[in-house]
């Protein structure tokens, strides 16, 4: 994907519109309670405003119904107010996403200055082809179709550059990430530094990895992975399971795995999974069990069989000591997923150990990419973000990048 960057274009007395992922969660009083993604955000609209570029900025928050009064909690004006404090400078805010006050906030834009719309997915032609899926043809209908061109060419109009930076949602042909740049003249349709961050490790992590390149997975579905592993098993030198899946590998297996989340209908193709990845394939050999997920609730370590009236909620002892073998030695190591449920103590253990063990490989010099979702809120929690090379803020994205799929709306970009 040798794409342009914003670097690459000229920016100055031009509209830039630019596709961030301003996604954050807000607390009960609407307020930003994590600023991590709008921080990360940062470099690519600072670059643009000191070229002297006119800043138009449009993202998605939650998953809007529809219900203007129940929507009321996915607006974007408490990230304009937090993304106003970052940037040291005001940031104008339109309840809008399309219409006239949303065309006249945007001409008067001045060098320098940002302007951020409201929630593209307050319009319905935004994730219009999602919503088509529910189609009995699965095709857009003619009003799903006016919806997504009225929307299209209403944003389009409102720019001049076009910049992704919005790796979280780069796997989705929504119409802010994929029409609207297909609207643009070519040589105007580029990266951001995020997105391009992004697309540096985890591409160089799967194309030309130093080795040993080790993967972890977790989670709790091993349907959710199957053409993560099935990619991997090309690229890799070792892929260590944990999470809930481990549970539907065992009982694959022939091993009784108690109350343990298990995908019954899945382990034909656990038992080909198996088979297809041989030895470098490693399973969990223990885990942590208790009678139900409740904070501090009595545990004990299994080793095989899982008693009918226990589940297994996170990887044992003698399976970190065997992970921590492989990720020691490892000079490329990708992590997506939990070992454990990390979010309920103590079954936080494992996964909180694994995060140690990457960050120590990594003061050693591996290279450390963790993809997305609840691997990067781990990291984060354990307090050590700052120790492992990259943390992906597209958790789905992320796992689409590790399958080997295409990206539409970074194709429709430009090329180098």
């Amino acid at each position: 994907m040798a794409k342009r960057s914003v670097r690459d274009v000229d920016v100055r007395g031009r509209r830039v519109l630019i596709r961030a992922d301003l996604n954050v969660p807000l607390d009960n009083q609407q307020r930003v309670s994590d600023d991590r993604r709008i921080r990360m955000f940062l470099p690519t609209l600072e670059h643009v405003l000191k070229s002297g570029g006119r800043a138009i900025v449009m993202s998605h928050l939650g998953r809007p119904t529809g219900n203007a009064a129940e929507d009321a909690k996915f607006s974007l004006k408490p990230v304009a107010e937090r993304l106003s404090r970052l940037l040291g400078k005001p940031v104008a805010f339109v309840p809008q996403v399309i219409g006239p006050e949303v065309e006249a906030a945007a001409a008067k834009l001045q060098n320098g200055q940002v302007l951020l719309l409201e929630n593209v997915r307050f319009h319905q032609g935004e994730d219009i082809i999602d919503k088509a899926k529910k189609n009995p043809d699965k095709k857009l209908t003619p009003e799903q179709d006016a919806k997504r061109q009225e929307l299209a060419g209403a944003l389009a109009r409102l720019g001049e550059v076009y910049v992704n930076d919005a790796f979280g949602t780069c796997h989705r042909k929504h119409v802010s990430m994929y029409d609207v740049p297909g609207l643009l003249p070519k040589g105007t349709r580029v990266l951001g530094f995020l997105v391009e961050k992004e697309l540096q490790y985890l591409g160089k992590a799967i194309q030309s990895p130093r080795r040993p390149f080790v993967a972890i997975l977790g989670g709790a579905k091993v349907s959710d992975k199957i053409g993560v592993i099935q990619n991997l098993l090309t690229k890799v030198d070792h892929i260590l399971i944990g999470g809930a899946m481990m549970f539907t590998f065992w009982a694959a297996k022939g091993q009784a795995v108690g109350k343990s989340l298990c995908e019954r209908d899945k382990l034909d193709l656990a038992r080909n999974l198996l088979h297809q990845a041989g030895a470098k394939l490693h399973l969990p050999v223990d885990a942590v069990a208790a009678a139900e997920l409740k904070e501090h609730e009595v545990t004990q370590v299994v080793v095989g069989e899982i008693p009918a009236d226990l589940m297994g909620l996170d990887v044992g002892p003698q399976t970190l000591e065997d992970f921590g073998g492989y990720v020691r030695e490892a000079k490329t190591i990708i992590w997506n997923g939990p070992l454990g449920a990390f979010e309920t103590k103590p079954f936080e253990r494992g996964t909180f150990a694994l995060a140690r063990m990457i960050a120590e490989a990594t003061d050693r010099g591996a290279v450390s990419v963790i993809g997305g979702g609840d691997s990067a809120a781990a990291v984060e929690k354990a307090g050590l973000a700052g120790r492992v090379t990259h943390i992906s803020t597209g958790g789905g994205a992320s796992l689409e990048f590790l399958e080997g799929k295409q990206f539409g709306p970074i194709e429709v970009l430009d090329e180098t």
